[in-house]
């Protein structure tokens, strides 16, 4: 795309947008029309696919800060209209009369003389689009898109939310998305965590000028699970055990995310919070099987029988004497 074609398309029109609007209702107004004139909505349409491109085209430009600006610099400098009518002897007029009339001259720098006067050639290092480039922030390495000939723009990336299961962030799954007017099955790997960004190349906005299509971006929200969290590799989960199942030692069955269960011995002794490890229990990923991390939480009963308290105040009498505490306000005061 030539800088003239920035001069003769409105792409604001091209949108159905006012000059004035900002990025979500440009944002808006291109993903409605491209729901409408997408090719898969318009098979063997040609002008439901030229339409297509319009808006693509103008959307790339209009949802980019940088050549929005420029966009509507050098549309301001033609009046905001198409081809500039009526040079001097009836030609067309162009770029070099609107420098003209921007350096007070009547020609632009690196041309000498008006009409019938002697001409020179621009130098090498110069130019208009070196010029331009200086007037937005550029220069001969930087130049404004849409001079000096068609030139390829890469798409735009798009972000997409997709929420999950526990289960299925897990073991792996697939879903269905409609981005853009465009419907897609994504896979997505196993072990994928919240907020975690699967990157598929090539499935975000389409390029300019044959250009690359930009890349579709899927943020993971994973469901929590009422038992199950992922740490890694692993799989963390919390084990009810009674005093004196902590205290004297047990064996018992701890479910697994798989549906089946296996049995975990607790050593005597076991104060709540410690942490035991079930090997190969946890996420099984390409590289790499993680384990299953269960936490020991000793449960208090909240209501004791006649029975069951007189049994305790025993064990509390002939246990007495053992300070559980000691050192702990020597500690403290360090």
């Amino acid at each position: 795309m030539t800088g003239q074609d920035w001069m003769e398309k409105d792409f604001y029109a091209a949108l159905g947008v006012s000059k004035d609007a900002d990025q979500a209702e440009i944002k808006k107004a291109y993903r409605k029309l491209a729901r409408q004139f997408h090719p898969d909505q318009n098979q063997g349409d040609p002008k439901a696919e030229a339409r297509f491109k319009e808006i693509g085209e103008a959307y790339s430009v209009l949802s980019d800060a940088e050549q929005k600006q420029q966009y509507d610099a050098i549309r301001s400098m033609a009046g905001g209209g198409a081809r500039f009518a009526g040079g001097p002897g009836g030609g067309p007029a162009g770029f070099e009369d609107v420098f003209g009339s921007m350096f007070g001259g009547g020609a632009p720098p690196g041309r000498a003389g008006g009409p019938g006067g002697p001409r020179v050639q621009y130098q090498q290092t110069g130019g208009f689009e070196d010029i331009l480039g200086q007037m937005f922030g550029g220069g001969a390495g930087r130049r404004p898109a849409g001079f000096g000939g068609p030139q390829q723009q890469r798409g735009a990336d798009i972000e997409h939310k997709a929420s999950l299961s526990f289960r299925a962030a897990v073991q792996g799954t697939t879903v269905d998305l409609t981005v853009d007017g465009r419907d897609m099955t994504a896979r997505i790997p196993a072990g994928v965590h919240d907020g975690q960004r699967i990157r598929l190349r090539g499935k975000g906005r389409p390029g300019v000028n044959g250009g690359p299509a930009g890349d579709l971006m899927i943020r993971i929200q994973v469901e929590p699970h009422p038992v199950f969290s992922m740490d890694g590799d692993n799989l963390r989960m919390t084990l009810p055990v009674t005093f004196a199942e902590a205290a004297l030692g047990t064996t018992v069955e701890v479910p697994t995310l798989a549906g089946e269960t296996v049995r975990l011995k607790v050593p005597g002794g076991t104060p709540s919070g410690r942490v035991l490890r079930l090997k190969g229990r946890g996420l099984a990923t390409a590289k790499h099987t993680g384990d299953l991390l269960v936490t020991v939480q000793v449960v208090v009963p909240q209501k004791l029988s006649r029975v069951a308290k007189k049994a305790l105040e025993e064990f509390a009498a002939v246990s007495d004497g053992e300070d559980v505490r000691a050192g702990l306000a020597a500690r403290a005061a360090q």
